[in-house]
């Protein structure tokens, strides 16, 4: 089998008018080819030189796939062919490195292929969602209808991420800064105190005193260890999280914290529920809507509880039944579903399902943010306050003695 590279080329159209560009074949008779049939005149086919891209990640935010779906959207409305909206928007793109993958799927749209396949070479920037959506959106001949539910789809899923992150930064960073107050008080402030101590001959030191010195001593001794098991520790939870049983023990017991797990099955519940009725209402096969929906759940659990219901579906079984035996959606959410079966109008009432969980997010994520702040401040008080009192006690013992004295 040939390999496909990329060959840069120049051509003519009948008005003289020249035109560049970079297209994926095997050969350069395959590009002259193509060429031709687009009614263009090749006057320059050459390989493509190979690029050394050295990059973490893909350069490529949630934000500009959003504005680019928006954009997209807008240009198709008004009747531009799709080539010229990937060249607008290739050329406009703020992020260079999206720009530049815009460029690539510009290419392959002008090689042949449909818009979706040439999305499904870089899926990590276009999830299956996407993509399927596309492949729908282009079958339906309702493209711009499908890019404009794709980007209110996306914002939505944006903002609901967001709420969930803004209510886990305050937390993380408050014990960050703490665990940094305590090492600073441990290792450089309690050894001063210490010296202190001795040298004022105080004699033996009370308990909670002679504690905190102790921890001192140990800490400092120990804290390259410490900070080496700490890391060795975080690669160890990344390669358990990597293995399927390991990232689906983390991710049942995630579900069932105290504070953190309700908030986490609303926002299960959110994005199923969008997600689906996003795509029924595109007109994607149900079955297919069910596995994209399991790929895109964000928890392995619920992803097998998505699949096994599609596996009741494809038995004949309704969708209601089997999302009650998961035991992972509330009763309430399963029979509106059930009506929605009924009534034949899955997708609307998915939709509504949505719109209420994503405003239970955000009470639940302000419950929570209200019952952690406090529950913080009251630990910080008593670590550091704890350590402070630990530290005077024996200054106090020495005033009292002074002035017995």
């Amino acid at each position: 089998m040939a390999t496909v590279s990329s060959f840069m080329w120049e051509a003519r159209t009948r008005n003289g008018e020249v035109k560049k560009g970079i297209m994926e074949a095997e050969t350069e008779e395959a590009v002259h080819n193509k060429l031709k049939l687009q009614l263009l005149s090749p006057t320059f086919v050459k390989k493509a030189p190979k690029q050394i891209n050295i990059q973490f990640g893909t350069g490529v935010t949630t934000t500009d796939i959003v504005i680019f779906t928006r954009l997209f959207a807008t240009m198709i409305d008004a009747g531009l062919p799709i080539v010229q909206c990937l060249d607008i928007l290739a050329s406009q793109a703020e992020n260079k490195a999206f720009g530049k993958i815009l460029g690539q799927i510009k290419a392959s749209v002008e090689g042949g292929l449909t818009l979706s396949d040439a999305l499904k070479k870089h899926p990590k920037i276009f999830d299956q969602l996407f993509i399927n959506l596309v492949a729908a959106g282009e079958a339906g001949g309702i493209l711009d209808t499908i890019l404009q539910r794709l980007s209110v789809y996306m914002e939505k899923a944006m903002k609901l991420k967001r709420r969930v992150k803004g209510a886990m930064v305050y937390p993380i960073a408050v014990m960050g800064i703490a665990v940094i107050v305590v090492t600073v008080l441990l290792t450089q402030v309690i050894p001063v105190f210490e010296k202190m101590f001795k040298d004022f001959g105080g004699g033996k030191l009370p308990k909670p005193t002679q504690v905190v010195i102790d921890i001192s001593h140990a800490l400092s001794a120990y804290l390259p260890y410490i900070i080496g098991v700490g890391i060795a520790a975080s690669f160890a939870l990344k390669a358990v999280l990597r293995t399927p049983k390991g990232r689906l023990a983390f991710d049942g017991m995630l579900l069932k914290l105290p504070v953190l797990g309700p908030v986490l099955r609303k926002v299960t519940v959110a994005r199923f529920t969008r997600t689906m009725g996003t795509l029924l209402s595109s007109g994607v096969p149900i079955l297919d809507a069910m596995d994209i929906v399991a790929k895109t759940a964000g928890n392995t659990v619920v992803a097998n509880g998505i699949m096994y219901a599609r596996m009741k579906i494809s038995e004949g079984k309704d969708l209601a039944s089997p999302l009650m035996e998961t035991g992972l959606f509330p009763p309430m959410v399963v029979q509106m579903i059930g009506v929605g079966e009924q009534t034949g109008a899955m997708d609307a009432m998915l939709t509504k399902i949505a719109d209420f969980y994503e405003e239970e997010v955000d009470v639940a994520v302000a419950s929570m943010t209200s019952l952690i702040e406090p529950i913080m401040m009251v630990f910080l008080g008593t670590v550091i306050g704890g350590l402070v009192i630990a530290m005077y006690m024996p200054i106090f013992e020495m005033a009292g003695n002074i002035k017995a004295g």
